[in-house]
């Protein structure tokens, strides 16, 4: 009989301790992202989708590549980075502070040149030779990728010069959107991400830059080394290459 109670002790342990265990997700953990400003809406949809899917978590944390670089040098938090060009991680991963062989390109950037208003931004972008506005935004082309992209538009339609004056320059590409949504600047160029839904131009007018005019924007993806031993680090990567990523990040105007 005692035998008997000891043994149902035991079984009640064990059931209550496997409940536990199914309760509480050991696994579970949490990754710092450092996420370049245009990819914040896509990036929004994949965290949520990735912790039900996953039970990890993924912190993002929105801005530019080039901020984010200094960032990461001085040791800031960040376990991943997901830039806005393929230069930056390629530049940490050299210096040390990538995990070699982890770097690969999530997604191609699309360039557009955008108004919050109808009827302002044709078709073919025919708008920057008639110069018929006041401001135009764009990225910092020191920081950001989409800015640079945008010099090279310019410059390869013989405008640069002429059109300087008239620049408004934001730190990423987040706040150039905001310039351009305000009415800050008449138009801007802007990522397609930020001005999309279902691949298509959802509020005011815009032109879509053909990518043959300026140097493709790829945006790689880097495990930096203090997210080495990370499950939350390695279970992102992963999963960004997940075709169920791949229909979001392409639901958002990006090439993969």
């Amino acid at each position: 009989m005692q035998q008997v109670r000891i043994f149902l002790i035991s079984l009640s342990l064990g059931l209550s301790l496997g409940l536990n265990l199914i309760a509480t997700p050991a696994q579970a953990a949490q990754v710092n992202v450092a996420v370049a400003a245009n990819f914040t809406a896509p990036m929004k949809v994949i965290a949520a989708e990735f912790e039900k899917d996953t039970g990890h978590v993924a912190k993002p944390a929105y801005g530019s590549t080039g901020k984010f670089y200094a960032q990461i040098k001085n040791g800031a938090p960040f376990q991943m980075l997901l830039s806005a060009d393929d230069e930056t991680p390629a530049k940490l991963e050299n210096e040390g502070l990538g995990v070699p062989g982890s770097r690969f390109t999530y997604a191609i950037g699309t360039l557009a040149l955008w108004s919050a208003k109808d009827g302002v931004v044709d078709a073919k972008g025919d708008v920057l030779k008639q110069g018929q506005f006041n401001k135009l935004a764009l990225a910092n082309p020191k920081l950001a990728p989409y800015g640079k992209a945008a010099v090279e538009v310019l410059t390869g339609m013989g405008l640069l010069n002429t059109l300087r004056p008239k620049f408004v320059q934001g730190d990423n590409i987040a706040q150039t959107w905001q310039f351009v949504s305000t009415g800050n600047a008449e138009l801007g160029f802007v990522a397609l991400s930020q001005v999309t839904k279902d691949g298509k131009i959802s509020s005011g007018s815009g032109w879509i830059v053909p990518s043959k005019l300026h140097t493709p924007i790829r945006q790689d993806a880097l495990m930096l080394t203090t997210g080495k031993d990370n499950p939350a680090a390695e279970a992102l990567m992963k999963y960004l290459k997940s075709e169920k990523a791949k229909a979001i990040i392409r639901g958002y105007g990006y090439d993969i």
